[in-house]
C-alpha cells in the first residue's frame, strides 16, 4: 500500500535555497535508508509558498491568489511516497524524516480508486 508523508515545517528561507549541507545529509541519509528499504517510491521539495498559486473555481470563474491558500506557521514543504505493507511502516520511516524534529509529517493513505 502507497502512503504520501506530508512535510510540514516553518519556511526559513523565502529564497528557494536549498537547506544547509549538515541538513541535506540528513535527508540523503533517510532516502537511502528508504530506498534500502524498498519503500521510497518518489519524494520531492517544494519551491516557497511566495512562489504558489491558489486556483479556485466560484460560479464557472477561475480566481487565482497568489501564495498559499492560508496563512499558518508550518507551510508544506515536499513529500515522501512511500510503498508499505502498513500504516505501522510508514509511520515507522516518517518518524525518520529530518524535519519530523521541528516540523511535523503527516501520513495518509493514497486512495486507490477503482475505475474498472
Amino acid at each position: 500500500m502507497q502512503y504520501l508523508a506530508l512535510i510540514y515545517t516553518t519556511e526559513r528561507s523565502e529564497t528557494g535555497e536549498p537547506p544547509d549541507p549538515e541538513t541535506l545529509a540528513r535527508y540523503r541519509a533517510f532516502n537511502e535508508h528508504a530506498t534500502a528499504q524498498g519503500a521510497l517510491v518518489a519524494a520531492n521539495a517544494l519551491q516557497p509558498t511566495s512562489m504558489a498559486t491558489t486556483v479556485r473555481v466560484r460560479d464557472g470563474e477561475t480566481i487565482l491568489t497568489d501564495g498559499p491558500f492560508a496563512e499558518t506557521r508550518e507551510q508544506l514543504g515536499g513529500y515522501y511516497l512511500l510503498e508499505c505493507d502498513n500504516l505501522d511502516r510508514a509511520i515507522a520511516l516518517a518518524a525518520r524524516i529530518p524535519a519530523a524534529a521541528h516540523g511535523c509529517v503527516e501520513v495518509r493513505p493514497v486512495m486507490v480508486i477503482d475505475e474498472g
